[in-house]
């Protein structure tokens, strides 16, 4: 996550049952679940040997199931503001890396230059508890991971980002609608009870291959 996040609403019981299961299977994050019911949900979105973007990785729960999805000859490459303990599997690549900085485009280029079969981004705000305030902050940085998936994605390629509800979410899931022939919208079911996220799913990219950087 971006930040420290905290989910809306209500307080919620930190060592629930999705956190006891990731502690049990060795995630980093019980929000690993999540991104493992997307991509069961939609096989086709992230394969063997494909290159995906995790934005906003931190501590990197679903850098670990994407690693393992796209395996061995594929690359990983995860960011966030802070640190994110390093992976032993090679195809994963890590940065402290601010996504609203002006030099962040030219800095994760630096990094993996190629397109991206998958752009997914768990980022979030620091939530500040002023429900269109958050909203609006959110669909920021799920605006510039969409920014980043026009411009770095593959054509025929997946988006994933994580909103809060609210706000302008329509004017932002039209905007997805743009770039990618189909547009979900999931709630995984370790998704806490009072939180206001979904994750915006787009499907097969629309338009030419990506520039060179």
């Amino acid at each position: 996550m971006l930040g420290t996040a905290s989910d809306m609403g209500k307080p919620y019981r930190p060592k629930d049952h999705y956190f006891q299961k990731a502690k049990q299977e060795g995630l980093r994050a019980r929000s690993a679940f999540k991104v493992d019911e997307i991509l069961k949900r939609f096989p086709t979105s992230v394969k063997k040997g494909a290159a995906v973007l995790d934005l906003g990785a931190a501590p990197g729960g679903f850098l670990q199931i994407l690693a393992d999805a796209v395996g061995m000859h594929g690359r990983v490459v995860g960011v966030d503001i802070v640190a994110i303990r390093p992976f032993s599997q090679k195809w994963v690549t890590t940065a402290v890396l601010d996504v609203l900085a002006d030099d962040f485009d030219a800095k994760l280029a630096a990094m993996y230059d190629g397109p991206y079969d998958a752009v997914i981004s768990d980022m979030a705000p620091k939530t500040s508890g002023i429900k269109g305030t958050d909203e609006a902050r959110s669909l920021r940085l799920a605006g510039k991971a969409l920014e980043v998936a026009a411009a770095r994605g593959k054509p025929g390629g997946t988006f994933v980002a994580k909103v809060f509800m609210g706000g302008d979410f329509e004017a932002f899931r039209d905007e997805v609608r743009q770039h990618f022939e189909e547009v979900k919208i999931v709630r995984p079911e370790a998704t806490r009870g009072a939180s206001m996220e979904v994750y915006v799913v787009g499907l097969r990219r629309r338009g030419p291959a990506p520039a060179a950087s």
